[in-house]
């Protein structure tokens, strides 16, 4: 599979995940009463999860820069390991609380806090990687090659979340009602750690 769509792909999980944005977007509509800040809500959601999904990329590819392929990508699938062991044991605890007061800021800080504490920009690191060492003739990366393959990657990753964000708060405010969480929903949260887990050993082995 292309590692485009891979991006993408991780991309819309994140949106589909209600603790990544469209639930607050929704909740905040409902409290307001306005359609127009379900909409305008998506905006700061999509800026906070694409400034730590940077944030995150950009780092690992300048420490490509200085530290051997191979290491590196050990030193990121046992971050990876380590990351989905702390969601699983104590994740839960320490979640990100704004309240319905919040300005856009707010909510474009907790999104980022909230994209940050899921290790959102991690789960990256092994499409990065590899689309980073083929954009240069020599297999190694640069900081010319990397640079502009990271940012691409930061946002056809942002782009999907936000598309499949905008499209359920959209429906669940249109047409449902955000009770029906409390009627059956799957737990992402429990996927998205085994998926954590899953990118360290594919990296480590």
């Amino acid at each position: 599979m292309s590692p485009w769509l891979i991006l993408a792909g991780l991309g819309a999980f994140h949106g589909l995940n209600p603790a990544m944005g469209w639930l607050f977007s929704v909740a905040l509509g409902m409290h307001r009463k306005s359609r127009r800040i379900v909409w305008l809500s998506l905006v700061p959601i999509a800026l906070g999860h694409a400034a730590s999904v940077a944030a995150v990329v950009l780092a690992v590819a300048a420490l490509g820069l200085v530290i051997d392929q191979h290491p590196l990508e050990v030193m990121a699938g046992l971050l990876l390991i380590a990351w989905a062991a702390y969601q699983l044991i104590c994740g839960h605890r320490h979640k990100v609380r704004i309240r319905m007061q919040t300005g856009l800021a707010g909510l474009g800080l907790w999104s980022f806090l909230m994209a940050t504490s899921h290790g959102a920009g991690l789960m990256l690191v092994p499409v990065v990687m590899p689309l980073c060492l083929a954009a240069t003739p020599a297999h190694e990366l640069t900081a010319a090659g990397s640079l502009p393959v990271s940012l691409a990657a930061v946002g056809v990753h942002t782009a999907a979340m936000l598309a499949v964000t905008a499209a359920i708060a959209a429906i669940v405010y249109e047409w449902l009602d955000i009770a029906f969480l409390r009627r059956g929903w799957i737990n992402l949260d429990y996927l998205w750690t085994a998926a954590l887990t899953a990118a360290g050993l594919i990296l480590v082995v």
